[in-house]
């Protein structure tokens, strides 16, 4: 019953004459959805601008440092010899059919080290904000697995998870992405609004009712950053688990590639793999942006 009352006083029912003055002014209502249409239009623009900058500065940047350092044209590669290696030379389709399925497999393993590793992070930040004993338990654990080099506790994982295995992607790219998104969300829980969890309280509910109906809700833009934290942290850990682990996808290739002195296919490797980052992380913040925007949390876009 006193849970009942806290959902009743947290999301109380809207009124009849509210329910019947947005039917009887359908101009407000159109305003209000014009109004939410314009907000996802400006962060959407945004997001896309930023992108854009973002591709510009690393272009000018790659091109800067072909010409500047004096590397010779046989191993540095700049932008013009990647798009003539993928687009242009007439071999371009069959090096589009050697590395696009590469890229395939590594995005795979991008994205269970990112699911797997987000998961664990909002369960241990839950976790630790139910229970302080729980926190001074396994929060040295996750400190020491951020500290110690990823590179010398890769053998154990690969021993217990064995080698070329999905476990061992999931755990290395869990390791990776697991404490800045931690540090995010349990950031985003600890500031919830204390008049809210106070309201909660007074109608008799629980600790985690609180966390359920006030913090989560309000750590929704920690979450969201940190999932655009992750995303160049899971590619990095894919990239990792394919190197030290499974040899396949764009991390076990750029080896092979680097010993048979193939640059061009390094390069276009490298090339690729930045991209795909730099959208992943975009399609975070737009959806960081529809989300935040249609709870009324967003920030207004000038």
């Amino acid at each position: 019953m006193a849970a009942n009352q806290t959902v009743d006083a947290l999301h109380p029912p809207a009124s009849p004459t509210g329910q019947l003055s947005l039917k009887a002014d359908p101009a407000a209502l159109a305003r209000i959805r014009a109004d939410r249409r314009r907000a996802l239009g400006r962060a959407f623009g945004k997001a896309l601008l930023n992108a854009l900058i973002t591709f510009v500065v690393l272009l000018v940047l790659w091109q800067a440092v072909v010409s500047l350092t004096g590397i010779s044209p046989y191993v540095a590669k700049g932008p013009l010899d990647v798009w003539n290696f993928l687009f242009v030379g007439e071999d371009a389709a069959a090096h589009r059919d050697q590395l696009l399925p590469l890229l395939g497999q590594t995005l795979v393993d991008s994205v269970i080290g990112f699911a797997v590793g987000m998961i664990v992070a909002i369960v241990l930040a839950i976790a630790f904000s139910l229970s302080k004993a729980v926190e001074a338990g396994v929060m040295p654990l996750v400190l020491l697995l951020r500290t110690i080099p990823l590179v010398s506790i890769a053998p154990v994982i690969i021993l217990v998870t064995g080698r070329g295995t999905t476990a061992s992607v999931a755990v290395i790219g869990t390791v990776v992405v697991l404490f800045p998104a931690l540090a995010n969300v349990l950031f985003g829980l600890s500031r919830a609004s204390q008049q809210s969890l106070d309201v909660v309280h007074v109608y008799g509910g629980s600790r985690f009712t609180g966390l359920r109906k006030v913090n989560l809700p309000g750590a929704l833009p920690s979450v969201f950053a940190a999932m655009r934290v992750s995303v160049p942290s899971a590619v990095t850990g894919a990239l990792l688990a394919e190197w030290l682990s499974t040899g396949t996808g764009v991390g076990g290739a750029i080896l092979k590639f680097n010993a048979q002195a193939q640059f061009a296919q390094l390069w276009t490797s490298i090339a690729l793999i930045t991209l795909i980052t730099l959208v992943l992380y975009n399609v975070v913040q737009i959806l960081e942006s529809i989300v935040l925007t249609r709870m009324g949390m967003a920030v207004s876009v000038a």
